[in-house]
């Protein structure tokens, strides 16, 4: 095990309130633990949940906060209870050098009578810490990856396989899983017709999966055609839905589709036309998170065909790990463009404003992130 030569005062891009830019400077990571790990920080994606906590569209933050849970990292430094670590098994492999990656969630109770920690369901623990703006147990708070350096759990940090560049497997620790955990749940594979509802950071990355998984017919859903060359060219999608501009679309393609993973967060969507696609029996699993509630539902609706209608909440600790083997295997690459991260505040006014295509990942400089 390293050494404790790592300051107790990190760097990292701030948000003070909801409204001012970030701001580089100081935090005070969590107290380090023995079954903790320290990350020195190389890449992080910009994820549509920072946007949303930095200007607090879900409720108040708690400011000061840093985010980003996208991370990829070194690691420098590991607690001496690692290694024994009962919770994960998996995670007592990690040593010093190792380049690991971690996403949304850093913490959960863990405990035997927690019926998601038993299931190996951690992401439904009630108890669950998020990566930023959350609190471990202790009541410290927890900051994420818009910074130098991460100080965690390592129950929740992946090793990254050899064949995954960094820049394209930090997307993957949240936008990646935040689809697959539901295309695995609800049995995408040869034979299933997939719908994506979508077509950004996390919906792109929804078809790439679905092709992986060998879906036998994935299709895009858009408002428009702008995405159609993307979506069927590039990321491989069999066919497209133009819902703001193929008249009738809902008749056209109802009982089409087994399975439907909507990523959009406006509460505007037409969830009622998006249902007719299902086939009997059919699921609709929402993981984007409009700030305003979804749109009515009529009951036949969900009568008519049985339908279910659900939502996902990122991923597993195993999801992740079989996630990060699949894209590995089939090499399922986001589509991304770097940015450095002192250009933080730049990115988020561009992935706000749908520039991005389609995920900005945020690099750190060696010989800067050496110093910090």
């Amino acid at each position: 095990m390293s050494s404790s030569t790592t300051p107790d005062v990190f760097k990292g891009w701030v948000a003070h309130n909801a409204t001012s830019p970030l701001t580089f400077t100081t935090f005070n990571p969590k107290p380090f633990a023995e079954t903790d790990i320290e990350v020195a920080i190389s890449h992080c994606g910009i994820c549509g949940t920072d946007i949303h906590t930095l200007r607090s569209g879900w409720g108040l933050s708690d400011y000061p906060c840093v985010v980003g849970h996208e991370i990829i990292g070194t690691v420098t430094r590991i607690g001496s209870g690692v290694g024994t670590l009962t919770s994960s098994p998996a995670s007592r492999d990690i040593r010093v050098g190792d380049r690991v990656g971690i996403g949304a969630q850093s913490m959960a109770c863990l405990r035997a009578d927690c019926s998601a920690c038993a299931d190996g369901q951690e992401n439904y623990c009630p108890r669950i810490t998020g990566t930023y703006n959350s609190r471990y147990a202790d009541k410290s708070k927890a900051h994420g990856g818009f910074a130098t350096r991460w100080r965690g759990p390592a129950h929740f940090a992946f090793k990254i396989p050899d064949s995954l560049p960094s820049a394209e497997a930090a997307p993957l620790l949240c936008g990646g899983v935040t689809v697959f955990a539901p295309l695995r749940k609800y049995g995408a594979g040869p034979g299933k017709s997939i719908g994506i509802v979508g077509i950004g950071g996390l919906g792109h990355l929804g078809i790439l999966f679905a092709r992986a998984l060998e879906c036998n017919w994935v299709v895009a859903i858009s408002r428009t055609s702008s995405k159609r060359k993307d979506a069927i060219e590039g990321l491989g999608a069999d066919a497209f839905i133009a819902t703001g501009e193929e008249k009738e679309w809902a008749r056209t393609h109802s009982r089409s589709l087994d399975l439907i993973i909507c990523t959009v967060d406006a509460p505007d969507m037409p969830l009622t036309q998006y249902l007719r696609l299902l086939k009997v029996d059919g699921t609709f699993v929402q993981v984007g998170a409009p700030e305003k509630p979804l749109p009515q539902l009529t009951a036949w609706s969900l009568i008519q065909k049985g339908v279910k209608v659900t939502g996902s909440n990122i991923g597993s600790p195993e999801d992740i790990r079989l996630m990060l083997q699949l894209a590995a295997e089939r090499r399922v690459l986001p589509w991304i463009q770097k940015r450095p991260m002192e250009d933080v505040n730049a990115a988020l006014a561009d992935m706000d404003a749908g520039k991005a295509r389609y995920r900005y990942v945020l690099t750190n400089e060696t010989g800067k992130q050496a110093k910090l």
